[in-house]
């Protein structure tokens, strides 16, 4: 069923605003998939709070125009699944990888972050990128780590003083 220019209308104004506020997006041949094996997609998509959506390449275009992810636009070209990563830079990465394992007609054919289009093979690059709380623990780690070390030095000094003192004493009992 065609589109009316109100429904494309609407469908590259969506798609813009997700691609104004995205971190990174993937682009995915689909063709060959039931739709159960879609919904599964989709499902987890939503879960991992990643917009995925079937747009026309004319329509894609349009909506790409002006965002990061316009570097995409040259190599929109047949039936097409745009995955758009919402709160963490990896996320759709990772549902597209998982997904593509376990489906061999899922076939990445691009990816963008911060402007930069990426060869397929780099999903494993981006996929694993940490989440916002793992970044966070990570630096919070790695800020903790020199206090730490502060802390055993200092404590060392009153050690030593305490072995030194008993081993003086152990030596006098024993003479």
């Amino acid at each position: 069923m065609a589109l009316t220019l109100e429904e494309k209308k609407a469908v590259v104004a969506e798609v813009a605003e997700v691609a104004r506020g995205a971190f990174s997006a993937v682009a995915a041949e689909y063709s060959g998939l039931t739709v159960e094996q879609l919904t599964s997609l989709r499902i987890k998509a939503r879960e991992d709070n990643v917009y995925l959506r079937v747009v026309k390449n004319t329509l894609a275009r349009r909506a790409l125009e002006g965002s990061d992810f316009a570097c995409m636009s040259e190599r929109l070209t047949g039936p097409l699944i745009l995955a758009f990563s919402q709160e963490d830079p990896g996320a759709a990465a990772r549902v597209t990888k998982h997904f593509a394992k376990a489906n061999d007609a899922f076939k990445v054919t691009m990816l963008s972050v911060g402007g930069e289009l990426l060869e397929p093979s780099q999903i494993d690059r981006l996929a694993t990128l940490p989440t916002r709380d793992q970044a966070i623990g990570m630096l919070m780690s790695v800020m903790q780590a020199p206090i730490t070390k502060l802390a055993r030095t200092l404590n060392e000094v009153p050690g030593k003083l305490v072995r030194t003192v008993a081993a003086i004493r152990d030596a006098k009992e024993a003479a």
